[in-house]
């Protein structure tokens, strides 16, 4: 029999944990999002914060990206399309592939509210309760959450922000239950591009046993080396067995359009389809025509907006550097720098910094714990603002650091 507190709770609509599903209950959520709100609170009550903890550019969206959204408005572009997406959009993401070697036909493409989206179904399609996951740690979050929550197990390996990824410590962790690895270059959180012969290596692994490799690559455009980084999916045999990740949020300052898209085998596709009609049905038409319009227009703001990022990179690396105890790696490429500050603690945690920066000292940041266990001991910086704001932010850091 329920107690007045439990029929008082269902008859306002609350809940609570115990009658929610175990998966529900222990789903992970992006940490970003949290310290985002709790600086909007911040600045809501009168407090100024510079914002480093969402990786969110702060350029605006292209213009003649924002009139082909309009103008598709205008057109009346506002009805239901296919849910894997229009023809147009899924052609044009198929030719851009071969900018990374990579052939792909529009039944290759699945268009997604956000590559987020597409990492949720891709996941949720292949995996059988038990399969194991590898994947970076530290890494973006949502990678193990999905993991868990579509009933597999995440099977964890470093990367390192000086040295990047062990091949051989990935091929150890490799086991009959393992299905897919999960692979995200330029990586988030430390910047770190992996190498042709690192995916030759990864590759093989993937072949030998049998592997499907999930490859992130939303922050492919933002490399700072002068080439962006190779895809795994270009390299012999590997298109069949793996799935590109991607998106306009980073590249083309599109976060809030959401807009993604996964490139897979058809097999694979046509799953992820029938996901897509059973959860958001389709991505908004006008937004298609904008992605379609960033793919095939001008690329100029995509570019300045990488050099302005590789000067901020520089600033806020050299920046990390002076502080003592601090070890701030360069990144090859996305906007995150990831510093070692286990040296600088003198017993605090990086969480309490994390806290500190925010709530004393007005910087948004993340604790390193954010991505995984291995961030222990780091934070990690999105520098995108300006090199105005970062000088300032740095000055704060510094502060907190020698205050310890």
């Amino acid at each position: 029999m329920a107690t007045g507190v439990d029929d008082c709770t269902r008859a306002a609509g609350g809940s609570r944990d115990a009658r929610l599903p175990r998966r529900v209950v222990e789903l992970g959520v992006e940490k970003a999002f949290e310290v985002l709100a709790a600086a909007r609170r911040l600045e809501a009550a009168g407090r100024t914060v510079i914002h480093l903890e969402a990786g969110e550019p702060d350029f605006p969206t292209p213009p003649h990206i924002v009139e082909a959204g309009i103008q598709a408005l205008r057109d009346g572009l506002t009805t239901y399309t296919q849910s894997s997406g229009i023809q147009p959009l899924r052609v044009a993401i198929a030719e851009s592939m071969l900018e990374r070697g990579v052939l792909a036909q529009s039944d290759n493409v699945v268009v997604t509210p956000g590559s987020k989206l597409a990492l949720f179904h891709v996941l949720t399609a292949l995996l059988e309760p038990g399969d194991e996951v590898l994947l970076p740690d530290p890494g973006y979050p949502a990678y193990a959450a999905v993991t868990t929550f579509a009933g597999g197990v995440s099977v964890p390996y470093i990367v390192d922000p000086d040295t990047g990824v062990d091949v051989d410590a990935i091929a150890s962790r490799i086991g009959p239950r393992t299905r897919i690895l999960v692979i995200n270059s330029p990586h988030n959180p430390t910047g770190h591009a992996l190498d042709e012969p690192a995916l030759e290596r990864l590759a093989e692994l993937a072949e030998r046993h049998d592997l499907m490799v999930l490859s992130d690559e939303i922050y492919r455009q933002l490399s700072f080396d002068g080439v962006p980084p190779v895809s795994i999916a270009s390299l012999p045999g590997m298109a069949a067995r793996t799935v590109i990740v991607d998106g306009f949020s980073k590249a083309y300052a599109m976060t809030g359009w959401r807009l993604g898209y996964g490139v897979m085998p058809i097999w694979l596709a046509d799953a992820v389809g029938k996901l897509m009609n059973n959860s958001a049905a389709c991505v908004a038409p006008f937004v298609q025509v904008a992605g379609i319009a960033a793919l095939q227009g001008p690329q100029d703001a995509v570019h300045a907006m990488r050099d302005e990022f590789r000067l901020r990179r520089d600033l806020i690396v050299a920046r990390l550097n002076t502080i003592p105890g601090v070890h701030c790696a360069t990144p090859g490429g996305a906007f995150y720098v990831f510093p070692d500050m286990r040296a600088a603690l003198k017993g605090a945690t990086a969480d309490g910094v994390a806290d500190a920066l925010l709530y004393e000292r007005g910087v948004g940041c993340l604790a390193g714990t954010a991505f995984g266990d291995a961030g222990h001991g780091y934070l990690r910086f999105s520098y995108v603002r300006s090199r105005a704001d970062l000088s300032t932010a740095m000055d704060r850091v510094e502060a907190e650091i020698r205050a310890l």
